[in-house]
C-alpha cells in the first residue's frame, strides 16, 4: 500500500525528533506526531498507520485510525461550523475533517450545530485532501436493520440523517430506519441532532415512522382552528359556548351543534380556552391580537 492520504500502511520507525518519529517505508518519509501515538515506540518499530494532511497541508501519520474508513460509515462529533465552508467533524485525528457545505442542507436552520454528531465516511479528492461525506439515502437503507414487529408504540432515540419539507430521516440508535412527517414535529430538527420520539407504524421493508410529539399531543383540527381563530379575532372572548342553541352555532360557524362541542372540547383540552358565565375566553392572552 502506498504511503498517500487515505491509506493504512505499516511504516517503520527510522528516528526520533522534538516533536515525534519519522517513519519511513524506505522511499517516503512522514512524521508520526506525539499527539498520535497510541502507545510507546521505539526506534526500528513497525507500526500500522493512517495517512493525512495535517493542519499546514503535510503527509502525516497517525496511529489512531478513524473507523470511516475504506467506505466503512460511523459517527463523528461536529466540533465547529463554518459559513460558506460546512461543518467539521472528530475523526479521531489531530485535524478535523470537512463535511462540506454542498454535501449539508441548503436551509442552514437545519445544519447541525457543536456537539451533534453525523454519519460518515471518509474520502480523498483528485486534490489528494481528506474530507468527509455524509451517509447518503442508498447507503442508510444498506445498512438499516428491519424493525421489530412488536415496535409500535414504543420509544426510539436517534438522529436526523436528512431533513426535508415533507419531514425528516432519523437513523435510530438500533440502526433502524424511521420517517417523521412534518405533522409528527414541532419543528424540524437539525442534521445530526439527537432526538427522542415514539414508533407510530411499521413499513412492510422494516422501517418505521415516527412521532417527535409528546404523548397525548393534539393538534387542532380544521372546525377548532376556525372557533379558534374568530375568538382571538373577537379580542379573545364570544358569547357562544357548548350551551348555546344549534341555530346559534349554525348561524356563526356553519357547523352543527355536535361538531361544535367537539372542537370546543378539543380547546379546552389543549389549555386553549375557558367557558364561563355564557362566555367562552382564550386562555393564554398574549396570543390575542384584538380587533376594536
Amino acid at each position: 500500500m502506498q504511503v498517500e492520504v487515505g491509506n493504512v500502511v505499516e511504516l517503520e520507525i527510522v528516528r526520533e525528533t522534538e516533536f515525534g518519529f519519522f517513519l519511513s517505508d524506505g522511499t517516503t518519509d512522514v512524521l508520526l506526531h506525539r499527539n498520535d501515538l497510541t502507545r510507546e515506540v521505539s526506534i526500528g518499530d513497525k507500526v500500522e498507520v493512517f495517512i493525512y494532511n495535517d493542519k499546514v497541508g503535510r503527509k502525516s501519520a497517525s496511529m489512531k485510525i478513524p473507523k470511516m474508513i475504506d467506505d466503512q460509515y460511523d459517527w463523528a462529533e461536529v466540533v465547529s461550523v463554518i459559513d460558506k465552508m460546512g461543518a467539521f467533524v472528530n475523526v479521531g485525528l489531530s485535524k478535523d475533517v470537512l463535511v462540506s457545505s454542498d454535501d449539508l442542507p441548503k436551509l442552514k436552520s437545519v445544519w447541525p450545530a457543536v456537539g451533534d454528531k453525523l454519519y460518515i465516511t471518509l474520502k480523498v479528492d483528485r486534490l489528494n485532501r481528506l474530507f468527509a461525506r455524509l451517509a447518503t439515502e442508498n447507503i442508510i437503507q444498506d445498512l438499516a436493520y428491519e424493525a421489530p414487529k412488536d415496535c409500535v408504540n414504543k420509544p426510539f432515540k436517534g438522529r436526523a440523517y436528512r431533513v426535508l419539507k415533507v419531514g425528516s430521516f432519523i437513523l435510530t440508535d438500533d440502526m433502524i430506519r424511521c420517517f417523521v412527517h412534518e405533522t409528527e414535529q414541532v419543528k424540524e430538527p437539525r442534521v445530526g441532532e439527537l432526538v427522542e420520539g415514539r414508533i407510530i407504524g411499521i413499513t412492510e421493508i422494516g422501517d418505521i415512522n415516527g412521532s417527535l410529539l409528546p404523548r397525548g399531543f393534539e393538534r387542532m383540527d380544521e372546525d377548532s382552528q376556525a372557533i379558534y381563530d374568530y375568538l382571538i379575532g373577537r379580542g379573545g372572548e364570544m358569547p357562544i359556548t357548548d350551551k348555546s342553541t344549534p341555530e346559534e352555532i349554525e348561524k356563526r360557524f356553519g357547523m352543527s351543534k355536535a361538531a361544535f362541542k367537539r372542537a370546543i372540547g378539543r380547546l379546552m383540552k389543549l389549555g386553549k380556552i375557558e367557558q364561563d358565565n355564557g362566555w367562552t375566553k382564550a386562555v393564554k392572552q398574549e396570543e390575542i391580537t384584538a380587533k376594536e
